[in-house]
């Protein structure tokens, strides 16, 4: 049998050639959309150095919990402060660049401005982060309270995906108040990849906070929720419609989601959609639809082809 030649015939063209104007094309496109231009003057932010942040972040809020085991007694503090160096240099670098892909702007005194502006808010949300350990502990254990499966704090922290959610989406969301634009949507589309829980960096959620499974919940951009509020899996807090401008353009940064009051418990598959209200101390059963608000200590389950309030 005759051996064939490996090498390619002469005739044939490289795959540089052949792929030529597939690249000219796709340059084209680019100049055309202005999506070339953070690849040749500003970088966009990196996923993988924002997920880092999230674990060194991790390590600093619960350290022991998260990684390695922390350090010897006598050597704790070094140890945390090499974690928060390390964590708030990244932070910082991270979010200048978010701060120039915002403006579009490059200049040198832009970036300037960016960098500077981009160390005095990590100087700001580290400066919180005692505080937000306060919050995330409470989250904890409003989570033992509430489920009799969990054996031990430790078990919470380490294994559910709830907690995991709602730890990313504080740490989004105080950086989102402190103006930080793209990165706190980043974190929390990471949580969302990694525990099947979408909350927008943007909803306010109060103290004492528990999703049970977790798993399918939704929580939409102008959401508010208060204290001591309890949600299974499934749940959607979402908009009721996606009104447009003259121009026919979606409206944005107007108030669409519902407002969640103090001890509210809202069970499995429940859908609350539009600017409403659920009044304090309100339970909202299973595969519920509501669309309207509802008072103070209502009882809401869904019988038959309709809903039954109390």
């Amino acid at each position: 049998m005759k051996r064939k030649d490996c090498n390619p015939a002469p005739h044939h063209k490289s795959p540089f050639q052949c792929n030529q104007g597939v690249v000219d094309r796709i340059i084209q496109h680019l100049e055309h959309t202005g999506k070339v231009e953070h690849i040749c003057t500003y970088e966009l932010p990196h996923r993988d150095n924002v997920i880092n942040i999230l674990e060194l972040l991790s390590k600093l809020l619960f350290p022991g919990y998260f990684g390695k085991k922390a350090a010897d007694r006598d050597k704790l503090k070094l140890h945390l402060c090499n974690t928060a160096n390390e964590a708030s240099e990244l932070l910082e670098y991270e979010i200048k660049k978010c701060l120039i892909h915002s403006s579009s702007d490059n200049s040198g005194g832009n970036r300037e401005k960016a960098g500077e502006q981009a160390k005095s808010i990590t100087f700001d949300f580290f400066r919180s982060l005692p505080d937000l350990i306060g919050i995330l502990d409470g989250d904890v254990q409003a989570a033992y309270r509430g489920d009799p499966a969990a054996t031990s704090i430790e078990e919470i922290i380490i294994c559910y995906p709830g907690f995991r959610a709602i730890m990313i989406h504080r740490i989004a969301h105080d950086l989102n108040k402190l103006g930080v634009p793209l990165l706190p949507r980043i974190m929390t589309e990471y949580a969302h990849s990694l525990t099947g829980i979408d909350i927008h960096p943007s909803a306010v959620i109060g103290e004492n906070f528990f999703m049970d499974h977790g798993t399918g919940v939704v929580v939409g951009e102008t959401t508010e929720i208060g204290n001591n509020v309890k949600i299974y899996q499934g749940v959607t807090l979402g908009a009721l419609s996606f009104p447009t401008d003259e121009s026919g353009e979606l409206r944005r940064g107007f108030k669409r989601h519902p407002s969640i009051e103090d001890n509210v418990i809202i069970y499995s598959n429940a859908s609350i959609l539009g600017d409403i209200t659920i009044g304090e101390g309100s339970v909202v059963g299973g595969n519920v639809l509501l669309t309207r608000s509802i008072p103070a200590g209502s009882k809401v389950a869904r019988e038959g082809p309709g809903h039954k309030v109390k």
